[in-house]
């Protein structure tokens, strides 16, 4: 099996959705992520051999972004892209697909990464209006015209507007994540220090100017003007002001608020990624390598978020790791009442072997988790998010570093996610 290696990754700006993203579609974002990292790393467009993307609310225009972001960027047709969706950890699976392809010996190359634009959903009509619109392609006339329309209620009229509520129980994200702090016993103090320092932490990084060169500045028409920096991150935020936010799903006894919550995002992001012995022959000096991924599922309803405490335990037992040997830890912050969950079933022996059927292992040290924010400050475009916090915990390898990192996240459906980075060495 050939080594895989990350050599670097940009994304764009994360932005509030309905902001100044509000008129790009997904492969715009994607574009402009790709387009970043050509002109960051240099690489030869000839070189490129595949590129995957993840994005979870399709633009029915252009349903395979990975091939629109691959013409839009002037890369070789004989190159091929594809695009994949997996909930919130579709561009993790891009990178793991990307990985699993290099070491398979083939592709050489590849651009792994995600967009998604929250601002501009796809509304659909009705079933019947859906089902009548397509019979009217064979109308002959006004009669024919007429005749299907007669079939039509008002109600049938009515858009069918998405909603982000799982298939399967009928329960949104926060309803569920409100479920399992009451589980698990995450208190609204704890999920309101945890969300707080995500915000400090990224405001901080943005301050010091780490997130220079990773952020791709974008020039949007008719006034051109830069934007180069993520819009949520709030380094104001206070202790007080958190508590005073009133709870958004569970108004009586609920303790998820817009505070601690991630927030609807829009944006792009992609990796470069490259077979060790190719990265030498072309001059790149890796960031990291992928050691191992590991995916699961996991029951929808009561299990929805716990995705990371599944598999992050099983990956470490897997290459017979302890906790403490990882030295970076980037996890999604869907709600700050996931993470805290997240963390206690893997800090106790009690819930992690009547959960998670396995030895707890162990508690994750603030000081290495989420050191530059997360999803609750950065935000989380839905198929971007994977990409940014591998590139992140790459970078993190070097600077501080450490010999391994661990990424995860967890997904609508019952998923889970969590990827091994070790230190590329000297």
């Amino acid at each position: 099996m050939r080594e895989v290696a990350i050599i670097d990754g940009v994304r764009t700006p994360f932005l509030r959705s309905n902001g100044a993203f509000s008129d790009l579609a997904p492969h715009d974002l994607g574009r402009f992520a790709v387009q970043g990292l050509l002109k960051k790393t240099g690489i030869d467009r000839s070189e490129i051999d595949h590129l995957v993307m993840g994005t979870v609310i399709s633009d029915p225009k252009a349903p395979n972004l990975a091939r629109e972001v691959l013409l839009g960027n002037s890369i070789p047709e004989k190159a091929s892209a594809f695009t994949l969706s997996m909930a919130c950890i579709s561009s993790n699976i891009a990178v793991a697909v990307a990985a699993d392809q290099i070491k398979l010996g083939r592709y050489k190359v590849a651009i792994s990464g995600g967009a998604e634009t929250l601002s501009d959903f796809p509304i659909r009509h009705s079933k019947k209006v859906r089902q009548a619109l397509i019979r009217l392609q064979k109308a002959k006339g006004m009669k024919d015209y007429l005749k299907e329309m007669k079939k039509l209620s008002f109600k049938d009229l009515v858009p069918d507007v998405p909603t982000v509520t799982e298939f399967s129980t009928g329960l949104s994200m926060g309803q569920s994540c409100e479920r399992l702090a009451k589980r698990i016993g995450v208190t609204r103090a704890e999920a309101d220090a945890f969300s707080l320092a995500s915000h400090l932490n990224a405001a901080r990084a943005w301050k010091s100017g780490y997130y220079e060169g990773e952020v791709q500045a974008v020039s949007l028409a008719p006034h051109f003007r830069f934007i180069e920096t993520d819009d949520g991150p709030r380094g104001d935020s206070t202790k007080e002001g958190m508590e005073k936010l009133k709870p958004s799903f569970d108004r009586k006894n609920g303790q998820i608020t817009a505070g601690n919550s991630s927030f609807l995002t829009d944006g792009g992001s992609a990796l470069l990624m490259m077979e060790k012995e190719k990265a030498q022959a072309l001059g790149f000096k890796p960031k990291a390598y992928v050691k191992d991924y590991l995916t699961r599922g996991t029951e929808p309803l009561d299990d929805l978020l716990l995705g990371p405490a599944f598999v992050i335990t099983e990956l470490l037992k897997r290459h017979g790791l302890e906790l403490k040997d990882i030295g970076v830890w980037e996890i999604h912050e869907a709600f700050a009442s996931q993470m805290v969950a997240n963390m206690k079933v893997m800090n106790s022996k009690s819930l992690s072997r009547e959960i998670l059927g396995m030895d707890p292992a162990g508690e994750i040290p603030m000081d290495k988790l989420n050191t530059h924010g997360g999803s609750l400050a950065l935000g989380h475009p839905f198929g971007a998010t994977g990409a940014r916090l591998v590139m992140t915990a790459a970078k993190r390898l070097i600077l501080e570093n450490a010999r391994y990192a661990i990424v995860s996240g967890c997904a609508a459906g019952g998923h889970g996610l969590a990827m091994l980075l070790e230190h590329p060495g000297e």
